[in-house]
Formats: C-alpha cells, structure tokens, sequence
C-alpha cells in the first residue's frame, strides 16, 4: 500500500512540476507576444508611415485566425478535433 501512495505522490509531484514549467514558459511568451503587438502598433504612426484600411484589416484578421488556430490546440474536449455529425 505504502508503494501505491509513494507512486500518486510522485505523480502528483511530476504534474506539479509541468504545471509549474508550463506558467513559466507561458506567461513568458505571452509577454513577449505582447510586446511584439504593442511595437506593431507603433506603425500606426501616420506621419511616419502610409497604409490603407485594407491593410490594417487583412494584418489584424490574420492575426486572429493564427489566435484562433493556436486556441484550438488547448481544447480541453474529448472529442475528436475533426469529428463529422450531422
């Protein structure tokens, strides 16, 4: 009994752990998505650069479809990502 609790231990450790790693790893590459966003917002500058509508919106929508496609990856679903149903 006490190697079956030794073993929950250890894993409840090791999950810990990848908890842990994945906050670090995480919150570091979200801040540097971040700062990557904000020095993209300095092109917004017109007396510095020239840009059209239609620019902004194809930049702005295929950075929310790479946000969506990533998202997905996170899914917490059991289901199949690529499931048919009628």
């Amino acid at each position: 009994m006490a190697k079956m609790e030794n073993l929950n231990h250890e894993g409840l450790i090791k999950k810990e752990k990848r908890r842990l790693r994945f906050k670090k790893v995480a919150e570091k590459r979200t801040n540097e998505i971040v700062n990557k966003i904000k020095i993209l917002g300095n092109t917004s500058n017109r007396s510095t650069y020239d840009y059209k509508k239609e620019e902004i919106n194809k930049i702005f929508d295929y950075i929310h479809k790479s946000l969506d496609k990533q998202k997905n990856y996170f899914t917490f679903s059991k289901k199949s990502k690529n499931e048919f149903k009628l």
